[in-house]
């Protein structure tokens, strides 16, 4: 029986693929490559081309593989793209969840892991955030994701198909012998923005807004690395696959870091001087996000090995900078 991972060319399912297969169990990956790269993946893995979109392809899937359980990455991510384009993301994100739920259930697979977000919470009222913590989405982004959850609610409460919902805050870092990575264009994320500036490809850093209620009056956030992340994607299939009860988890490592902060860590791990300049806010950025993920270490048993923000750093600079094109 084989692990399906939807979105599993991208980075986070990348990490997560390896760390499956390190614990030996068969997957096979589905990825459109929109953002996602097939370099990414290992000989190994069984990996079709397609959207899930597609439900005579997805069902296709499932009949040529005998999948158990899946781990659901697929959906497009960018918060100020969302705002931009709401159509695009409920279209690609909450139908392809609705499409991906259906072929579950008419081949009666049962479990499912849902990569989920810290934007389903919007502007929280309380730090570290809790997941019994008022869910209102400041982004199409955000809601989308909210939305996916409110389907596996109710494909569980109708279908009996469980699921684990893992709401996670900045994912960074990469495997730390640098072969694989984090590589988006546009890229959007924080960490490797700074690392492109420091490799010369990048002017400066744009700092979207230094007014926010926050020490230093940059955006707060919640760094996790992705192996951590992946580990924790494991774990949960695994707690369903043992019988596990639906249920939802916040992923990072409770301790918030400011962009500045980020800016100023990543010149002492790189050793260049990161040019930087403040620009305007970004629509639907809260200012604060910093989880509690006590609840998933006390049931999935999670306990994030990589930590430290210099970790995170310098694993992901190993991979920048032997790899300044991406794949």
């Amino acid at each position: 029986m084989s692990i399906l991972v939807t979105g599993g060319a991208g980075y986070i399912g990348s990490h997560c693929v390896d760390v499956l297969i390190e614990k030996g169990y068969d997957v096979v990956v589905v990825d459109n490559l929109q953002t996602g790269h097939e370099e990414s993946l290992p000989e190994t893995v069984t990996f079709y081309q397609g959207d899930i979109r597609d439900k005579r392809f997805l069902t296709q899937v499932f009949e040529f593989e005998k999948i158990e359980g899946v781990i659901h990455f697929a959906a497009n991510s960018l918060v100020g793209e969302s705002v931009e384009e709401p159509l695009m993301y409920f279209d690609n994100n909450v139908y392809g969840t609705q499409v991906l739920a259906d072929v579950m259930r008419e081949q009666d697979v049962k479990a499912i892991v849902f990569s989920s977000s810290a934007a389903t919470y919007g502007e929280p009222k309380e730090v570290p955030i809790l997941e019994t913590a008022e869910t209102n989405p400041t982004s199409p982004y955000g809601e989308t994701k909210l939305m996916m959850e409110k389907i596996l609610k109710w494909c569980d409460n109708a279908y009996g198909t469980k699921f684990v919902a893992l709401r996670y805050f900045n994912v960074a870092g990469a495997k730390l012998d640098g072969t694989i990575g984090e590589d988006h264009n546009p890229e959007s994320h924080l960490i490797p923005i700074i690392l492109q500036t420091a490799l010369g490809q990048r002017d400066s850093l744009k700092i979207f807004g230094d007014d926010y209620p926050t020490p230093d009056g940059t955006c707060i956030r919640d760094y996790v690395h992705v192996l951590d992340l992946a580990e924790a994607h494991v774990l949960a299939i695994d707690y369903l696959l043992k019988g596990g009860e639906s249920n939802i988890f916040n992923l990072g490592s409770s301790v918030g870091f400011s962009v500045q902060a980020m800016l100023e860590e990543a010149r002492k791990v790189t050793g260049k001087a990161i040019e930087s300049e403040v620009v305007p806010r970004r629509a639907g950025d809260p200012s604060t996000l910093v989880a509690s993920s006590e609840k998933a270490k006390c049931i999935l048993g999670w306990s994030p090995r990589y930590t430290e923000v210099d970790t995170i750093l310098s694993s992901a600079w190993k991979w920048h900078s032997s790899h300044p094109e991406g794949y």
